[in-house]
């Protein structure tokens, strides 16, 4: 059976794919290929968390009262302004596994982040009979969504010593692939604020509900 790739899969999810494209993937997922399955539902569930979060508008006596709860100071601000920390909105190793399987893979981690003003996109995989990783993601600036995040410079490092670089195509997606050391750092810039870093340690290990 032929299985298609990651990538493929992304731009099916993204309708991007060519319709003679589509149309056969739709007959492969009729096949009821469990791995393409599970790569499917964790892409189509980071494109509906990407797509609502910039529209989420929160009540006005919540915002009010979580203002009034955590004022900060102008020196604060400041710091969190320049911060190069990722907040992590989504990761597939703290889910439930997927219905109809009988546990979650562990070659496969799909995460999002954000990181004014982007939102980044994750997937490393671990590479068939090979001691590397595959890792493909995107960059979406959430600020200007009519502009994509293109030619973007992505540093891989498995802080061990090896380094790979990047570049975002007119889509703001990227893909690399590294040595398998265990541990994982992306990198990359944004205008007028530090570096975005982020750092997995023990990449492809599952890790207890609730910890990062």
């Amino acid at each position: 059976m032929k299985h298609f790739t990651t990538e493929e899969w992304i731009d099916f999810v993204n309708q991007v794919a060519s319709n003679t494209q589509r149309s056969a993937m739709r007959k492969h997922l009729e096949t009821r290929c469990k791995r393409c399955e599970e790569t499917v539902a964790l892409w189509q569930k980071v494109r509906k968390t990407a797509a609502a979060e910039p529209s989420y508008q929160p009540p006005a006596d919540t915002v009010r009262a979580a203002k009034a709860a955590f004022a900060m100071t102008e020196w604060a601000a400041r710091q969190r302004k320049t911060s190069n920390l990722a907040e992590l909105l989504f990761d597939s190793f703290l889910q439930p596994a997927l219905a109809g399987t009988r546990s979650a893979s562990t070659e496969m981690r799909q995460m999002l982040y954000r990181a004014d003003p982007y939102q980044v996109d994750i997937q490393i995989e671990a590479k068939p009979n090979a001691s590397s990783l595959v890792i493909t993601g995107q960059v979406l600036n959430v600020s200007r969504p009519d502009f994509a995040a293109n030619d973007i410079q992505v540093t891989l490092s498995n802080r061990r010593g090896s380094v790979v670089y990047a570049m975002t195509d007119r889509f703001g997606e990227f893909r690399g692939e590294i040595e398998n050391s265990g541990d994982l750092e992306l990198s990359f810039p944004r205008p007028e604020r530090k570096p975005i870093i982020i750092s997995l340690r023990n990449a492809l290990d599952r890790l207890p509900r609730g910890k990062s």
